[in-house]
């Protein structure tokens, strides 16, 4: 099992359904020292705006999610729906645990 912290579009229960094929279960948590931009992905249909994270080390920075307890195997599919745009980094969220999160890639 594996934790992921998540902020955007993976917190929708539609995306849970559609991606997972379940409701993920998950409890409020924060990540310190990050913060939230913009980015722009071109989809079938035009641009699209997406949140995505990126580190500040500065601990006024807070961003506000979710966590939750999920297989291997449905992180390999997360990492799939994000795409290459994101990147998984192993983070530490504000209840001390460490988890999966999506951030801004190189």
């Amino acid at each position: 099992m594996a934790n992921l912290f998540a902020y955007g579009t993976l917190k929708d229960a539609d995306v849970h359904q559609n991606i997972f094929g379940r409701l993920l279960k998950g409890t409020p948590d924060s990540l310190i020292g990050y913060t939230i931009t913009q980015i722009e992905i071109e989809e079938e249909f035009g641009m699209e705006t997406y949140p995505i994270i990126t580190a500040t080390e500065n601990p006024k920075d807070i961003i506000s999610g979710w966590l939750y307890e999920v297989t291997d195997e449905e992180i390999q599919l997360a990492d799939t729906y994000e795409g290459l745009h994101y990147k998984r980094a192993e983070v530490t969220v504000e209840s001390n645990v460490k988890a999966w999160a999506y951030i801004v890639t190189d």
